[in-house]
């Protein structure tokens, strides 16, 4: 057997949902129920969740205590999205995150997290690199990355960010209505805001044309579907040039789609970005996204007494 019984576990896509670290002790990965000698053994079965990032049938379990908010990463391969994320992991890790109105209350995907960032951390012998290519193997929805927080109320706020492949939302925004583009549209469809990266290294390269017309169609698909969802610009690799002409025609091919969409320049180099107050300027634009709350129609009614106003508006 190659793949778990369970309908609610993707291994070996993702970490078993009952908690093995070990597949082969995993009664559902076997093909059997458990026996009466393995049901009654704990020992393995670790959490209800594997550390790895999560997916949509994940989401159930992340909402039994609060509605998450979900940030979608949109952007080209290669343009830096994972490794945003991972700039994000290691600055938390070291205790760089300043937020008055919130403290880090924890992980279900830490492993996760491991696995995007631990490649930039410096290892003995070997010299740090970016994080592999996402890879854009058949899926129908990212894998989610989660923290949580806690504000001075004491209350959670549970936040995923989607990590998924550049083709995706390539194919997305050529056709959004193709098969192969189910991923970009999980993403457009439940995000509460967006963050499109603008990747210098590509707009400053021999493939200048190509970088800006991925980049136009990206910016043209995602105002079509923002529904009024907040936007972010984010610059990545801001330790690159590019000329002014071309960082004018797509801070444009934003701004004319989105007027109100934040911008920001981002850098892992540590001469470019300090102590990493742009990467963490983002992060707290994240977590100053809400919940978008659907705009109720005025009541229609022409009674003057409220109790009739109140019912016939469904309020």
């Amino acid at each position: 057997m190659t793949a778990c019984s369970r309908q609610t576990c993707f291994a070996p896509d993702t970490g078993c949902d009952l908690g093995h670290l070990d597949r082969s002790k995993c009664p559902a990965w076997k093909g059997s129920e458990p026996s009466g000698d393995s049901a009654g053994d704990t020992e393995d079965l670790l959490l209800p969740w594997s550390g790895s990032a999560l997916g949509a049938a994940d989401l159930a379990f992340i909402g039994g205590r609060s509605k998450p908010i979900i940030i979608g990463i949109v952007g080209p391969q290669s343009a830096g999205k994972t490794t945003l994320l991972a700039a994000w992991y290691l600055l938390l890790g070291r205790g760089l995150f300043s937020n008055k109105r919130l403290r880090i209350a924890g992980s279900y995907t830490l492993t996760g997290w491991e696995a995007v960032a631990n490649t930039l951390r410096w290892h003995p012998g070997h010299v740090p690199k970016f994080p592999p290519h996402t890879s854009s193997r058949g899926g129908r929805a990212p894998g989610l990355l989660h923290l949580s927080f806690r504000n001075e109320d004491n209350r959670l706020k549970d936040v995923l960010f989607t990590d998924a492949p550049g083709e995706w939302f390539q194919k997305w925004a050529i056709n959004r209505d193709s098969a192969e583009s189910e991923g970009g549209r999980w993403v457009a469809e439940y995000a509460d805001a967006f963050i499109v990266i603008a990747d210098r290294d590509a707009l400053s390269g021999p493939n200048l044309g190509p970088a800006r017309g991925i980049f136009d169609v990206i910016a043209n698909r995602l105002a079509a579907e923002r529904g009024g969802r907040n936007v972010a610009l984010v610059w990545t690799k801001a330790d690159l040039s590019v000329t002014p002409e071309v960082e004018t025609a797509v801070r444009q091919s934003i701004k004319r789609r989105i007027p109100d969409a934040a911008e920001y320049s981002v850098s892992i180099m540590s001469s470019i970005d300090g102590d990493g107050k742009s990467l963490l300027g983002v992060l707290d634009w994240v977590l100053g996204v809400k919940h978008l709350t659907p705009v109720l129609p005025d009541p229609e009614s022409g009674n003057s007494d409220p109790l009739f106003i109140v019912g016939s508006g469904g309020r």
